[in-house]
């Protein structure tokens, strides 16, 4: 088993990155990381990450789950084509889709959240909203294969509720 974490290159929210890998790496999931380039990945906190591949590269038959990290950094990917059509992929295949903080407003735009329950930083509740989901302000919401966060504070929880959805 193995989860697709996407992480900005710089700006990614540490927490909401580092607590989850570090959930799954717990649990026996192996863990890879993608960004824009290949180059290392900077938190706003401080924290560094090098991207294994590409999102370009990124391949559905790869992994069980992708992870779409938060962080203002994420917000590079709000309008990219390839990010909402590899989510779509991943949802299409009934796989877990799963993003915190920032990050399910990319879900909101590339269409996966219309009447789905979902969370995220209180900034982009409109986002929800205007893609038709149901915001619900909880730390951490699970409609099916949708996982979505709030924000660091929930960052742990959000990666043990990926787990249990894998298992």
């Amino acid at each position: 088993m193995k989860i697709l974490m996407v992480v900005a290159q710089k700006d990614f929210r540490d927490e909401e990155f580092f607590e989850p890998r570090d959930v799954f790496i717990k649990n026996g999931i192996d863990v890879e990381v993608a960004s824009q380039e290949l180059v290392l990945a900077e938190g706003r906190l401080g924290g560094t990450v090098m991207p294994d591949l590409t999102v370009d590269e990124a391949e559905l038959d790869d992994f069980s789950a992708i992870v779409l990290v938060g962080g203002r950094g994420a917000e590079v990917y709000l309008d990219d084509e390839k990010i909402h059509d590899l989510a779509r992929e991943f949802y299409d295949a009934g796989k877990i889709v799963a993003a915190i903080c920032l990050a399910p407003a990319i879900l909101a735009r590339a269409g996966l959240l219309s009447g789905v329950k979902a969370t995220c930083t209180p900034d982009e509740e409109e986002t929800l909203a205007a893609g038709g989901a149901e915001y619900t302000g909880a730390p951490v919401e699970v409609d099916g294969k949708i996982v979505t966060g709030s924000g660091p504070d929930a960052a742990k929880r959000f990666g043990e509720k990926i787990v249990e959805l894998l298992k």
